[in-house]
């Protein structure tokens, strides 16, 4: 799987994640969906990042509080603050 950077551990730094997939701040091509999973491997939760076939294009893991509490934003989007 392809993770970079920081442990997500605040809902804010998942709404600033999430605008940076919207508005195209993280150079991915072909992104077409952002959901919370889990690690098959380790139990780990994360925010993916898929593109066409369901394929992951990059992934980050999040804390517990992060998954529980952030799950509506992921499905429904954030909307930016002026």
């Amino acid at each position: 799987m392809n993770f970079e950077g920081d442990v997500i551990s605040s809902l804010e730094q998942l709404r600033q994640f999430l605008l940076l997939v919207e508005k195209g701040g993280l150079g991915l091509q072909g992104v077409v969906g952002v959901g919370m999973a889990t690690s098959n491997a380790d139990g780990r939760h994360f925010v993916a990042v898929f593109g066409e076939a369901h394929k992951l294009l990059l992934g980050r893991w999040v804390t517990d509080e992060v998954f529980k509490n952030g799950q509506d934003m992921v499905k429904h989007g954030v909307k930016p603050t002026h």
